[in-house]
């Protein structure tokens, strides 16, 4: 063979070769993207199924007519708002993730604004469909703080695959960016105050 065949034998390889790494480095950044996608959308269903909970649970509550009506129609509101917030997968910037965490935060303070008022009325403590209610709504928010666990973490290895060299070349060439994480509401870091 002549030389020049060689050399140019050995081009194509080092080009296919070459081509083969970005195809494979390309095809694991959008696995790891459909991963993030899919983990937000596991975080969206746990939020939705404590969505779906709290209309059954405000009817449950309804029935006892001394019921505060303000904290009703506190939770039916939040609700409301949290519904009307939504984040596309494909925005998952910090700022998209902040606003639909501002308006789960509210709905979960009028939750525990209204669990605290039940304890003045034994008779529906002792409601079975209530006890029931509850306890769904107990298990939603582990759910719900599982998969948030669980995007987190998807999040951290895209954001680290996408940040590291050679990757993060082919990533900003395709238009891979960095996706934020669920934070701890704000002032959650404090202690709450116990008194007895």
């Amino acid at each position: 063979m002549k030389k020049s065949t060689i050399t140019l034998l050995i081009i194509v390889a080092v080009l296919a070769f070459i081509g083969l790494r970005l195809v494979s480095i390309y095809n694991g950044l959008v696995t790891l993207d459909e991963e993030t996608n899919g983990k937000w959308a596991q975080v969206e269903s746990a939020y939705q199924r404590r969505a779906d909970l709290i209309p059954n649970l405000v009817n449950t509550v309804k029935g006892y007519a001394d019921f505060e009506q303000e904290t009703l129609t506190g939770v039916i509101e939040a609700r409301s708002k949290a519904t009307g917030v939504s984040v596309n997968a494909d925005n998952l910037t910090p700022e998209a993730i902040e606003k639909f965490q501002a308006a789960q935060g509210q709905l979960s303070g009028a939750l525990s604004r209204l669990l605290v008022s039940v304890e003045r009325y034994p008779e529906l403590k002792a409601n079975q469909n209530f006890l029931a209610l509850q306890s769904q709504l107990e298990g939603t928010e582990n759910r719900i703080k599982i998969e948030r666990d669980r995007f987190n973490e998807s999040i951290k290895s895209y954001n680290s695959t996408i940040r590291k060299f050679p990757k993060n070349l082919i990533a900003s060439s395709f238009g891979f960016e960095k996706k934020g994480y669920f934070e701890a509401d704000s002032g959650s870091e404090k202690a709450p105050e116990v008194s007895f």
